[in-house]
This record gives structure tokens, C-alpha cells and sequence, in this order.
């Protein structure tokens, strides 16, 4: 509807295209002030005049053609044009777009390709509640880009080498065996990793061994490769657990060593474009002309850093898939070093530098201190998961212990309630992990939410009848409660394009509670089975396209719905 109300404006007001309306039309916060509200200040530049003058021209403007447009008033207040629909109208409006299987799909991306990179976890780590997030915010995008028609690569670019690996492969030669790793796994590998950095205080001779193992890794020295594999192969069945318990997939695990025998020719190219420079044995971009650091690209052993792979990286993707645009779901933190990279794809004289994303998100603390692998100060994604999964199932033992397949229900919630938790407020805002508020199941919550798709469900059940569009009488959903859950429903397709455009999942996260919510007020404000059939045709019409939406909607941020709870 903003959409046909933003043509009628554009058609009637020169000056004005549709994309400048539609950018500023809203939802008054009270139902009494209208469906739809154009604040005209943002238009005072545009047209030269007080917003009072122009909200009173387009009044007057589309005021003869309101009646095809399914407008009912319009009334001019403080600068806001404010839009009265007809109920009827609009409500048949909404239905018959609704009723359109693919509901809230659009075919805006056909043809083009996202590259997404992703979780990325670093190896012989354990995979933590800092991974989860960028797991959790880099699948719900792919779902929606997906949604959105766009074709997306989905890259787990796995931290799998560095200096860390020498740090690594020493201190299992000082302190750990081969069969101490076999029987320990990644909980070992962790261990000799913080014992070397605790080492590494009292002797700095173990960081120069570490750089020197590191060394012997890109020169091809056959025992650091093994060892190296070794990690790495241990490393993948953890992260392969996780992935699979949050119904995770990528198209391609592509780590940084992937990229090693390319960084040569990025240097080559870099040294033929008069872009590198020596600064203290090291060779760099500089930056200075931007006010940043340089962009680090060989130590000063000759060896690669995370600059010179990552932009080796952005190359080989261009080449080999032509993407139209490629995000890096990362933390917050790494912000400079994507500038950084992204610059010098710049200076290189590539114009799709711009086609470059960095999606940041906040981080996760633990009771405000930072998370660490090397001081053990972490909270591993795999417990977080197991544990919401567990105090999902008390609940359901409390709560419904009849329930059938009572063990996939509490999966399906616990691991929501986890998601969702995540998802609910902006990307960028740190997060201070706290067990009781991940773990709670009531209020703007992940299960709240999958309990009203159950509800609606339940509702299907009892009344067992086959819900069809045909010949329901939309004047009998013209009642605030049905009106208000209608106009919510209405802005899905809204929704999905505002999520993908502002990379926030947590769009479509507040989305589910605003539609759970008013579905919860129409069920306990309308009788739905008791009532008189035709009345009750329409509303059951209501209750299966709130469900669908509901699992729709929750489906694109990675949670599943349990049809009972």
C-alpha cells in the first residue's frame, strides 16, 4: 500500500518521484492519526515551501482520485498529511497479495551474486559464544538475500593459519603428545595454547621459536605441515557439530592457507602498480594520505599476514564468481583492518572496491570483561546450546508433559531462544553474556513467539477445516483487533527489503514479536471457533495466514516453529 500510495503522490505533485515518498511515508504510532502518514518536512527542501503548504497541496492534489485508491479521508495536521484507508479496501488488498504463496519474496536480486563471508572460526579453538554471533547473523542474511531472489556464496573463511600455528606446534612439542591430542581433541589443543601464552611472559625466546615454526609452515617444511593438518582436521569436527545442531550450511570452507600461493602475485601486482613500500624490513601500503595506518602485506621474514591474504582473498572471488557484492560478517573490532583492505583494493584500481561490505556487529562480553582464548575467559557455543536445549525440556516436562516428541520441541526452542536472543536487538550493540537473560523463555523471546505460531496451529486443528480465500466477506475483518493484525501482516514484504538494505536481521526478529503480539490480542478479543460461519471462515482465513507468516518470518532468521508446545 505505501507503495501505491507513494505513485499517487509522485503522479499528482510535480517535483516529487515515487522513491522520495516512499522513503518517509509511515505508520502513525496511533491508530487515531491514520494508516499512513507522510511527514512533509522532509520535503520543505525538495519543493521550497512550509511543510504545512505542501501537506495542504497533495491533500488537495490526490484528493479527486482517493476513492480509487481505497482512501477514505485525509486530514492535514502539523505538517503530517495523514492517510484514512478504507477498511474494506484495504483489507481485500491485503489479502489477495497475501494469499500469493511466495509471499514477501521479491525478484529484485535475479541475476545477481552475494559473496558472504561468515562464522570463519579460528583453528584448534574452541568455537565460541563470540563465533555464534556472526554464525547466527551471517545465516539469517543468506536467508534473506535468498528470499530477495539474490544467488548467495556462502564462505566459511576458516582462521587456519599465522603465527598462532607456530605458537601452537611448540607448545605441543614442549607440553602436550600425540596422545594426549587424540584423547583430549580440542580441549588439548586449547589448553597448550593459553600454557604457551602464560610461558611466553617469563620467556620471549618461545615467541621468536613460535615465528620460526611459522616460518617453516610457508616455506613447505613437511613436519609443520602435518602437524598443522592434524590441528586443523581435529578443529573441523568440532565446528561440523555446532554447525549442524543451528542447521548451518556454507558452500565452501576456504581458509586463509587457501590463499597462500596467491599472495606472490598480489605482491607482484602491488610492486607493478608502485603501491608497496619498505618500512623497516616489512613491506607495507601506505596510508597516510587517509589518515590510517599502513596496510601490512609481508612481515619482515618474507611470510603473509591476514591483510595480504584477505585482499589475495576479495581478487579470487572477483575472479571467480563476479559478485555483485561480498559482506564480511565480523566483529566490530576489526573495522580498521577492513578499511584498511578495502583501500588498497581501491588504490589497486579496482571500481567494485565499493561492491565491498563490512557487516559489523558488537561484542560479546562475559560479565564485562572481554572474551579470550588465551586467557581461557570464554564460553564455549556448543554448552550454551546444550544447556537452553536442556532447560527447554524442564519446561516442557513441567508445563506439557504429554507432548509428543518432547526431545525435537525443546531443541527447536532452546536453540531458538538462543538465536533469537542474539538477533532481537542490533548487530552492533556489544552484548554482555548473562546465562538467565540468553535462557529466558518469557517476554519478547524466541519461544514466545514460536508458542503463538502453535496456538495458531492448534487453533487450525480443532476447527479441521479446509481455509480458502474464496468467498470470505473481508467487512467482517474491519474489527480493531483483526484491522491491526491485518496492517501488521501487511508490512512483511517491508520488512524482509528493510533487513537486507540495513543488514539487520534484528528487523525481522521485532517484526515476529510486533506480529505475535497482535495476533495474541485478535485471538483473545474474537471468538474464532464458536462463532457464526461465515464470520468464522474469515477468521480462521487470519489465524493460517498469521501461522505461515510466523514461521516464514522465523525461518529467515534460522529458528524452526514446533507445530505444539
Amino acid at each position: 500500500m505505501k507503495l501505491t500510495l507513494s505513485k499517487l503522490v509522485a503522479k499528482n505533485v510535480d517535483q516529487l518521484e515515487v522513491e522520495d515518498v516512499q522513503k518517509i511515508i509511515e505508520i502513525p504510532p496511533m491508530e487515531e492519526l491514520g494508516d499512513f502518514s507522510i511527514p512533509c518536512f522532509a520535503l520543505a527542501k525538495v519543493l521550497r515551501k512550509p511543510p504545512m503548504k505542501i501537506a495542504e497541496e497533495i491533500k488537495a492534489a490526490i484528493e479527486p482520485e482517493m476513492n480509487k485508491a481505497g482512501i477514505a479521508r485525509i486530514e492535514v495536521i502539523n505538517g503530517y498529511l495523514n492517510i484514512y484507508l478504507d477498511k474494506g479496501f484495504y483489507i481485500k488488498s491485503i489479502l489477495n497479495n497475501v494469499m500469493d504463496k511466495n509471499y514477501g519474496a521479491s525478484r529484485e536480486g535475479t541475476g545477481k551474486i552475494i559473496c558472504m563471508d561468515y562464522s570463519s572460526p579460528n583453528i584448534a579453538k574452541n568455537f565460541h559464544v563470540g563465533h555464534l554471533r556472526t554464525t547466527i547473523i551471517g545465516n539469517a542474511l543468506y536467508k534473506i538475500y535468498k528470499k530477495l531472489g539474490y544467488k548467495v556464496i556462502r564462505i566459511n573463511h576458516l582462521g587456519d593459519w599465522g603465527t598462532q600455528f607456530g605458537k601452537l606446534i611448540v607448545a605441543y612439542k614442549n607440553w602436550s603428545s600425540k596422545e594426549k591430542v587424540e584423547v583430549g581433541g580440542i580441549d588439548e589443543l586449547l589448553r597448550i595454547y593459553v600454557k604457551f601464552n602464560d610461558e611466553a611472559k617469563e620467556n620471549p625466546a618461545l615467541q621468536d621459536e613460535a615465528r620460526l615454526w611459522f616460518a617453516k609452515m610457508e616455506q613447505g617444511n613437511e613436519e609443520a605441515l602435518e602437524i598443522w593438518k592434524w590441528f586443523k582436521d581435529i578443529s573441523m569436527i568440532e565446528f561440523e557439530r555446532v554447525y549442524q545442531i543451528l542447521g548451518v550450511e556454507f558452500d565452501y570452507y576456504l581458509g586463509e592457507s587457501f590463499y597462500m600461493d596467491k599472495v606472490p602475485a598480489l605482491v607482484q601486482e602491488l610492486k607493478d602498480k608502485n603501491l608497496l613500500e619498505e618500512s623497516q624490513g616489512a613491506n607495507i601500503i601506505n596510508l597516510d594520505k587517509y589518515k590510517m595506518a599502513p596496510c601490512l602485506i609481508t612481515k619482515k621474514d618474507g611470510s603473509s599476514i591476514y591483510h595480504s591474504r584477505d585482499i589475495a582473498a576479495i581478487l579470487y572471488r572477483k575472479k571467480e564468481y563476479d559478485f555483485d557484492k561480498c559482506l564480511y560478517v565480523t566483529g566490530l573490532e576489526q573495522s580498521l583492518h577492513f578499511v584498511q583492505v578495502f583501500k588498497a583494493i581501491e588504490l589497486m584500481g579496482y571500481e567494485w572496491s565499493s561492491d565491498l561490505v563490512h557487516v559489523p556487529y558488537g561484542l560479546v562480553s562475559l560479565e564485562g570483561e572481554k572474551l579470550s582464548t588465551r586467557t581461557g575467559n570464554i564460553i564455549y557455543a556448543e554448552d550454551i546450546l546444550k544447556e537452553a536445549v536442556s532447560r527447554a525440556a524442564e519446561m516442557i516436562e513441567q508445563k506439557n508433559p504429554k507432548l509428543t516428541d518432547k526431545g525435537t520441541v525443546a531443541a527447536m526452542v532452546g536453540i531458538g531462544a538462543v538465536i533469537f536472543h542474539d538477533l532481537f536487538n542490533q548487530r552492533i550493540k556489544n552484548v554482555d553474556f548473562s546465562w538467565d537473560d540468553v535462557l529466558n523463555f518469557e517476554g519478547s523471546t524466541g519461544p514466545y513467539v514460536q508458542y503463538t505460531y502453535a496456538r495458531a496451529k492448534s487453533i487450525l486443528r480443532k476447527a479441521g477445516e479446509e481455509i480458502k480465500f474464496d468467498n470470505i466477506n473481508t467487512n467482517l475483518l474491519t474489527d480493531e483487533a483483526s484491522y491491526s493484525l491485518l496492517k501488521v501482516i501487511a508490512n512483511y514484504p517491508g520488512v524482509i527489503k528493510e533487513a537486507a538494505e540495513r543488514y539487520e536481521p534484528s528487523v525481522i526478529a521485532r517484526f515476529t514479536i510486533s506480529l505475535a503480539t497482535a495476533f495474541n490480542k485478535f485471538y483473545h478479543n474474537c471468538r474464532i471457533i464458536n462463532e457464526e460461519q461465515e464470520i468464522k471462515k474469515a477468521r480462521l482465513l487470519l489465524v493460517d495466514i498469521t501461522q505461515k507468516i510466523i514461521k516464514d518470518a522465523l525461518e529467515l532468521i534460522g529458528i524452526n516453529c514446533p507445530e505444539e508446545m
